[in-house]
């Protein structure tokens, strides 16, 4: 099992058992409760960046965080967003497939409402969720996130092969398992290799578009510059699909 007696201890659970984690956080309730967490955190931690990670589900939910942002000025550094591609092979199969909302549209959503609470330049967005190219980087980055995490790509370069058994102890690749019998088919002096060049040369194929689109810095990767076939005879930008033809419904919604 992979809850072995060192885990057991640090989670203060029974060795050997199965753990499920909680859907909600036992620390705290609500959205003025998250940023008095976070408060905790930051002082505890001597002033590090503390910052939440959600996937989006309810907008509304999101909105209420915004506003509890405002009302409390509590403002984490940072909100991860985790797009409904994401997942592990732990996580059940209904769940990984059909819940949240998907990466692109969350990390627009997110913008846009840090915007019309007038925090976009306080707090920054991670995205994350199925980013593996450097062409879903830079969509990342127009759509407004200013760093992106990759773990399935990391994953694959390592040799996952998607046996989801990554809760079971029993991956037959090794990547997820302490049984001596399977990781030591895990070579650590290769897989760090092709880990470093799969980062290595998913940075490079990211600069060279960029380079190929005139881009000369981060800040000329832009919604506008991303264009998207709606059909045979329609082709709109990011900035149009995400952002303008919301602007009106969003203006409404978004009152302090």
């Amino acid at each position: 099992a992979k809850n072995t007696e060192e885990i057991a201890a640090i989670r203060n659970v029974t060795a050997g058992t199965i753990v499920s984690s909680p859907a909600a956080h036992a620390e705290f309730d609500g959205p003025v409760g998250l940023m008095n967490f976070i408060q905790i955190l930051r002082r505890l931690s001597g002033g590090k960046p503390v910052g939440f990670k959600l996937c989006i589900g309810d907008k509304q939910e999101f909105i209420d965080i915004c506003r509890a942002i405002r009302a409390t000025g509590i403002i984490p550094d940072f909100i991860s967003v985790d797009g409904a591609e994401g997942g592990t092979g732990a996580a059940p199969l209904e769940f990984t497939d059909h819940l949240g909302m998907p990466l692109h549209e969350a990390l627009a959503f997110v913008k846009r409402t840090l915007d019309s609470y007038g925090l976009s330049e306080s707090v920054k967005i991670i995205a994350a969720g199925k980013i593996i190219t450097g062409f879903d980087i830079l969509k990342s980055l127009a759509l407004g996130a200013s760093v992106c995490y990759s773990a399935r790509g990391m994953m694959f370069a390592l040799g996952c092969i998607q046996a989801l058994q990554c809760d079971s102890g029993k991956c037959p690749v090794g990547v997820a398992t302490q049984d001596p019998a399977l990781y030591k088919g895990l070579d650590p002096a290769d897989k760090k290799v092709r880990v470093a060049s799969f980062h290595a040369n998913t940075i490079l194929a990211t600069k060279e578009m960029m380079e190929a689109c005139g881009f000369t810095s981060i800040g000329d990767v832009k919604a506008s510059k991303f264009f998207r076939r709606i059909d045979e005879q329609t082709t709109k930008s990011f900035e149009q699909i995400y952002f303008n033809e919301g602007e009106k419904l969003y203006s409404k919604i978004f009152s302090i």
